[in-house]
């Protein structure tokens, strides 16, 4: 299935959202799904090749993601647009929101923009996926439907330099209501790599689309990084959509200390 891609800075297509009826209680997010790039940006000065390397997306996450949404039953929502025009999981503040540099790679066509070109960035990307995921959130809310947010990412496999051992990483705050047990189920699969906040972390400031949705709402959330060397084919892609469908069928949320968790949680208005 072909990713939406809008032709111009004019199109709303930067933003999909698959299944919004879906019946698991699990919501799915991939804030780094594409590595297209609308024609007003050219490939920001960058080798062309340099837009299928992680610097530009998530590679073998969207498929993963797609793959446990049809079958959970669960709603998706997908960015449609290069993380290197504004990345959608990251705050407005964030230095990186429209990166200069990602790892070691200068961004040429991301140097010395306008207010008015950031903020035209913010409006074809960053606002339209934030609004459809408070949209999909919010109307579960309303008709009192258990929701759980999960954001699927991939990571690349050597980073500045450095080997990255896991074959896939859990990360979360001190809400781990339902990274607990995502993470012990993970360890008892023979010959896979756990990391725990690896190889990244709440403070590395990737956190953002989950706080944002999940935690202002008290939603039971947790964040899955996979490398992307494991899910770089087909059979890749099956494999871990699989094992993870597998978990998340029978997957719980733990109880949050001192209180039962909320199933429903707040709305956005409330949480605000």
């Amino acid at each position: 299935m072909e990713t939406a891609r809008p032709a111009s800075l004019a199109s709303p297509s930067s933003v999909r959202v698959t299944n919004p009826g879906g019946s698991s209680p699990f919501v799915l997010t991939c804030d780094h799904a594409s590595n297209f790039m609308p024609a007003e940006f050219g490939t920001l000065g960058l080798a062309a090749e340099d837009l299928s390397r992680h610097i530009a997306w998530d590679p073998g996450a969207l498929p993963v993601a797609r793959r446990m949404a049809e079958a959970l039953d669960a709603t998706l929502v997908e960015t449609c647009i290069s993380r290197l025009v504004i990345d959608c999981n990251r705050p407005l503040d964030a230095p990186d929101l429209v990166p200069p540099v990602s790892e070691t790679t200068t961004i040429p066509g991301n140097a010395g923009l306008s207010d008015k070109q950031r903020t035209a960035r913010i409006a074809l990307s960053w606002q339209p996926f934030h609004n459809a995921v408070e949209h999909v959130v919010d109307a579960r809310l309303a008709r009192g439907q258990e929701t759980r947010l999960v954001s699927i990412h991939s990571f690349t496999p050597v980073y500045k330099g450095r080997n990255r051992p896991w074959h896939i990483g859990i990360i979360h705050d001190e809400d781990h209501r339902l990274a607990s047990p995502l993470i012990a189920a993970l360890k008892r699969l023979a010959g896979v790599t756990v990391g725990v906040n690896e190889p990244y972390s709440p403070a590395d400031r990737v956190y953002f689309t989950l706080e944002r949705h999940a935690r202002s709402r008290g939603l039971p959330c947790a964040m899955i990084e996979i490398r992307n060397d494991e899910i770089s084919g087909e059979t890749g892609q099956r494999r871990w959509a699989d094992l993870l469908t597998g978990i998340f069928s029978n997957l719980e949320p733990e109880e949050a200390k001192g209180s039962r968790p909320s199933a429903v949680g707040k709305s956005a208005q409330s949480a605000r």
